[in-house]
């Protein structure tokens, strides 16, 4: 009976993994797919940015337009136009970058409050609707929200250093 007690916890610690494993793969294949190589982002996805996200044809209820609402096109090297690409850019690291943090678990509550944050944003700025909060913006907000306060359990880079520096007693 002893062994029993043990597997609540060995269960937290593999719902936490699979935490982790859900959101960093929908996160990952997103970021992975605007690069077209090393450093080379998809041009196309730059497009999708500043076209699809930012200047909808037509306009979003409630989203965030950064292109001229007359015309619905960009002002050569407007600001509008400098945030869009930028904006691209950023996700395309930060979608790469935090996955992977999460799958081997190192600075994992940081990674899923960037996540979490950038959720929020397709949410409010890209995407304001009810539609796609339910699907799937509700997800990924549940599942890095649960990270963020859980953390990454025991299935983790996160724990095992914490492990390493108390046995140094540097912790």
């Amino acid at each position: 009976m002893d062994t029993l007690r043990h597997i609540p916890s060995l269960l937290q610690d593999l719902l936490l993994l699979a935490h982790r494993l859900l959101l960093s793969h929908v996160f990952l294949n997103s970021g992975l797919s605007k690069w077209d190589g090393w450093l080379d982002f998809d041009e196309s996805k730059l497009t999708l940015f500043k076209y699809e996200f930012f200047c909808p044809d037509p306009p979003r209820m409630g989203a965030l337009q950064l292109c001229e609402p007359e015309t619905l096109t960009y002002v050569q090297d407007s600001l509008g136009l400098r945030i869009a690409e930028t904006m691209a850019y950023l996700a395309g690291v930060v979608e790469v970058t935090l996955p992977l943090l999460l799958i081997i678990g190192l600075l994992s509550r940081s990674a899923a409050a960037g996540l979490l944050g950038m959720t929020v944003f397709i949410q409010v700025a890209v995407y304001p609707s009810w539609d796609h909060f339910i699907n799937p913006a509700a997800w990924w907000m549940v599942v890095a929200a649960t990270l963020l306060l859980f953390g990454p359990g025991r299935l983790s880079g996160d724990y095992m250093l914490s492990r390493l520096f108390k046995k140094q007693g540097q912790l």
